[in-house]
């Protein structure tokens, strides 16, 4: 029996883009298509094998060592977009401000979807979820320079809606309005859980 249950739920690729130099800016460029590869999107600034190890794993890792890179792409979900811009009082909020990789539609409580979940699309390129992405102040600088005085709401209203990291399982390229179907782990959450989360 396989280990990934295969799901009725689909999710159409409704933006793309990259993050060509993250040191110069974490504002993505928009692109019809990408090509992924081992080492993630072609051209993206996140990709590689390795990344040097940030917040989201300080609990383990000195800041700066080395480790796998399972956050070759930033993926949202184009209603939780609409959800953080009403949030901060704006009529729509651009993923490229996000440094978004890939906005999808069509997918419920997307940010929360279950770690090692795959999204496989047709060309056979397929995307291994690693976790829920938290706020952080970088994209609340690249919307405050676009939206004077906005940018400081950021953080708040995208609390739960940031969307998920992933990294490449299998190669093949994107395009816009593309599906993707999702398949997730076939296993129950673990016992201790709720526990663990309450210390």
């Amino acid at each position: 029996m396989p280990a990934l249950a295969p799901t009725d739920f689909t999710a159409s690729i409704t933006w793309l883009g990259i993050v060509s130099d993250r040191d110069a800016a974490l504002q993505s460029q928009p692109r019809d298509s990408l090509f992924l590869g081992f080492d993630g999107p072609e051209g993206e600034a996140h990709g590689g094998a390795l990344r040097p190890s940030c917040s989201r794993v300080a609990a383990l890792y000195p800041r700066g060592t080395q480790i796998r890179n399972t956050r070759q792409l930033s993926i949202l979900c184009a209603e939780e977009l609409a959800q953080i811009a009403a949030g901060m009082g704006l009529e729509a909020l651009d993923p490229a401000h996000l440094g978004a990789t890939m906005v999808v539609s069509g997918l419920p409580d997307f940010s929360h979807l279950p770690p090692s979940s795959r999204l496989l699309a047709e060309s056979g390129a397929a995307l291994v979820i690693d976790m829920n992405n938290r706020p952080c102040q970088l994209p609340a600088r690249v919307i405050e320079g676009a939206h004077p005085g906005r940018g400081k709401a950021f953080k708040s209203a995208a609390r739960g809606l940031r969307g998920v990291t992933a990294w490449i399982e299998a190669e093949g390229e994107l395009r816009l309005g593309e599906r993707l179907r999702l398949f997730i782990p076939d296993q129950r959450p673990w016992a201790l859980l709720e526990t663990v989360r309450a210390k």
